[in-house]
Formats: C-alpha cells, sequence, structure tokens
C-alpha cells in the first residue's frame, strides 16, 4: 500500500471513530462535585443524608451495635472489604468509580452513595444536560429526554436502589446475589426496604435528597411513573 492510501486510510479510521454513537461508548464516573454544580440544592440535602455518610460506616466502632446484631465484628475495619464496599461507594471497580486505595481527593469524589449510583455515570450524559440547557436558552426548545438515555442515563431507579438494599439471603428481589448483606429483616425490621415508601419520604426521612422542581429541558422518554407525582410535591429551588 502506497504512502498516499495509507493517509487515507488513516483518515478514514479518525473519521469512523469521530462519529461513533454515543451508545458504544463507556461511560465514567464524574464525581458527586459535577453533579451538584447545577443541582446545588440536592447535593446540599444529599450530604445531610445517610447515604453519603455509608463509607463511614464500615471504618472500625462505628454503627457497633447493628454490626454486633448482624454477625459481624464491630472493632473490625471493612472498608477495604471487597464484599463489603461496593453498596457504600460509587462506582466501585468501574471507570472513573471507587477503587480501595485511590487518591484520597480523587476518593471524596465517590465515596458514598451518591448522584451516580442512582442516574448513572455521567461522563457523557452530563454534555447532553449542558447541550440541552443551552438550547432551551436559546431557542425555547426542549430536548428529547432519548438523548439521556442513550447517553446510558438511568431512569430504573428502583433497580439501582434493590441492588443493594435487598440483596440478601431470602430477598423477594430476584436478583439478590452473593456476596449477601447480612443486614436483613431478621436482624432488624429496619432492614425492610420498600422503594415506593423511601422515594416518598420528605425531609430529613429522605434517604437520598429532599426533590426539587426540576426546569423541564428535557421531554419525553421513559420515566418512573412516581416522577409525576414527586415532581407535583416538590419544593422550589432556592436558587
Amino acid at each position: 500500500m502506497n504512502t498516499r492510501l495509507l493517509v487515507i486510510f488513516g483518515w478514514l479510521l479518525a473519521a469512523v471513530s469521530f462519529v461513533t454513537p454515543v451508545g458504544a461508548q463507556t461511560p465514567g464516573y464524574t464525581g458527586n462535585r459535577v453533579c451538584a454544580k447545577c443541582h446545588f440544592d440536592q447535593g446540599e440535602a444529599w450530604r445531610k443524608t445517610g447515604h453519603a455518610k455509608a463509607f463511614d460506616s464500615l471504618k472500625p466502632n462505628v454503627k457497633a451495635a447493628a454490626k454486633t446484631r448482624a454477625g459481624l465484628d464491630p472493632a473490625k475495619d471493612y472498608s477495604a472489604d471487597p464484599n463489603c464496599v461496593a453498596c457504600h461507594v460509587t462506582g466501585h471497580g468501574e471507570n472513573g468509580g471507587y477503587k480501595t486505595g485511590m487518591n484520597p481527593d480523587d476518593a471524596k469524589l465517590v465515596i458514598g452513595v451518591s448522584c451516580e449510583s442512582c442516574h448513572g455515570a455521567g461522563s457523557i450524559y452530563r454534555q447532553k444536560h449542558a447541550d440541552a440547557v443551552d438550547k432551551l436558552k436559546a431557542s425555547g426548545e426542549t430536548t428529547d429526554r432519548q438523548v439521556l438515555i442513550d447517553a446510558k442515563q438511568n431512569f430504573d431507579y428502583e433497580s439501582a436502589c434493590v441492588s443493594c438494599h435487598l440483596n440478601y439471603q431470602g430477598s423477594p428481589w430476584a436478583g439478590a446475589k452473593a456476596p449477601f448483606s447480612p443486614f436483613t429483616p431478621k436482624v432488624d425490621p429496619k432492614y425492610q426496604f420498600d422503594f415506593n415508601k423511601a422515594v416518598r419520604a420528605t425531609g430529613d426521612k429522605n434517604p437520598v435528597h429532599t426533590h426539587y422542581k426540576l426546569r423541564g429541558v428535557f421531554k419525553g422518554g421513559t420515566v418512573p411513573a412516581i416522577r409525576a407525582e414527586l415532581q407535583q410535591n416538590a419544593q422550589e429551588p432556592e436558587e
């Protein structure tokens, strides 16, 4: 193959890579600060929840009584135990997600059960949000939510929740598998998880964050049926 053909072939490969569809890309985790830059109120509300502090409960002598009831050693450090960590951090072992021994400054962004634990890794769909806001400001037009789905934003929040909260032996969730959580309703009734009840909780009792009115930047797409109810009762953002 002569030099000219090699140049043309290389250009074609670059062009094909450039137009690779979003769905073929693997999104990475960006960390809670990226989300909170725009969703400031949600971020502030989340920081007050147990989910934000979930990693701390793996440390020695934290929640000792609960660990004892579950058959765990309350004096042991579980913060590097692969059987425990995944449900206490964001994106465990995945691209951009939490990794044991990672730089402490980077770890702060993915420690705890944060935004992307529920909404999915945001490296691709975050730009779609920014593009949609710019479009709305410029033309008053909304964007089809399908672009977020194609960019791997998760709207099946219930599945995200039950993957940890119902992952115990004897669970009613068909997807439960080892390693199982030792924190079961038999240990304490408070571990009985009801997604619809949890997501409707208000104020400090809400396990994820206070629900705030969204600005209607997107339309259409498949979203949880409960979303309309939550938005109807949601607070107005403070900013």
